[in-house]
């Protein structure tokens, strides 16, 4: 998955709009203060002539004019911000708002992207894909815990195991993780079998933190190692290589199902830079397998393994397979939303 042109378009026309929306803020401003002072209006025409008269001078190097030019215009500019205040307006009211100041809303400091680009470029793929809709229907407010019942026991190492009970402190540790996100930017781990509930509480994660302003990027495995080749071997797909520069900086990576691809030394060398790469740069990363963690270590090796349970919080669910509950529950009442 890639920024293609038609993608990389409809970003750019955000920045248009938003610079547009600056420009009629400004000249809204410049009329409201205009008409509350006209003299204001004649102060800043003599501005505008004396800066011409400036750039005139240098041009011709005569130091003396400038020197001369350069105290008026500062006096006049003084007497600007007096009256501005004297008429009830902040000194900077005549200046350019933007939403974004690092870049003044043109999505580029010098020759890099800023990091609203890069936030606005998550917003796209997730707008252009399905996940905004799914997004709309799993999320902590829709999350349901009687599909974790409290009859359901899982015996390991001398403990016993209840899966409502575990499923109440995870859903806890992951709505800690999103409260704490801006000062923590910590990492999740959940594992466990299929359809107990990681990749909904992954998109629970993805809702709170892209309606708080964090950029957000979702992969499944597979389709998160076939971008990261594309950008290794495809020199002729600019935008993959960008796709991977997104990757590596979105404040939250979520990578789905990790094991379903298909597993060799190059997806292996990648799985761990990848992880490397956020964990050194203070981006968080959540991780969902159906994989034990004995078979992590054994096909993602022990150094990608011990990254892992090192800096992330290891969840692990347990319970039946929801999915089959679901199309149970979907038969036996005939009237309810397949959603």
């Amino acid at each position: 998955m890639g920024l293609n042109t038609s993608q990389y378009q409809s970003v750019m026309r955000i920045y248009e709009k938003k610079q547009s929306k600056s420009r009629a803020m400004l000249h809204a401003r410049y009329e409201e203060v205009y008409k509350k002072s006209p003299e204001l209006k004649t102060l800043d025409e003599s501005v505008s002539a004396l800066s011409v008269n400036y750039g005139r001078q240098l041009l011709n190097g005569n130091e003396q004019a400038v020197d001369s030019l350069k105290k008026e215009m500062a006096s006049l500019r003084k007497s600007r911000q007096e009256l501005l205040v004297s008429c009830g307006f902040a000194t900077d009211y005549l200046e350019p708002v933007y939403e974004c100041a690092d870049c003044q809303d043109t999505g580029y400091v010098g020759n890099q992207k800023c990091h609203c680009f890069k936030k606005a470029v998550c917003d796209i793929l997730y707008e252009q894909s399905n996940l905004k809709e799914i997004l709309q229907r799993e999320n902590f407010d829709t999350f349901q815990l009687d599909y974790y019942p409290l009859n359901y026991l899982e015996a390991k190492s001398g403990h016993t195991y209840q899966a409502r009970a575990m499923m109440v402190e995870t859903l806890a540790a992951c709505k800690e993780f999103v409260r704490t996100f801006r000062e923590n930017r910590g990492n999740l781990f959940l594992y466990g079998d299929v359809g107990v509930g990681k990749t909904f509480l992954s998109n629970c994660i993805a809702r709170d933190l892209i309606e708080e302003g964090f950029s957000v990027i979702y992969f499944s495995a597979p389709t998160l190692f076939n971008t990261l080749a594309q950008s290794t071997f495809d020199k002729n797909r600019p935008e993959a290589k960008d796709m991977q520069e997104y990757i590596y900086d979105c404040d939250l990576l979520i990578i789905d199902d990790l094991g379903t691809e298909f597993t060799n030394s190059f997806i292996v060398s990648k799985f761990f830079s990848c992880v490397n790469e956020r964990l050194l740069n203070k981006r968080s990363t959540v991780i969902s397998t159906n994989l034990s963690l004995d078979t992590l270590a054994d096909l993602y090796t022990e150094r990608a393994f011990s990254r892992i349970t090192s800096n992330y919080t290891m969840l692990k669910l347990i319970g039946d397979d929801i999915r089959i509950k679901k199309k149970l529950r979907r038969f036996s009442d005939p009237g309810q939303s397949p959603h």
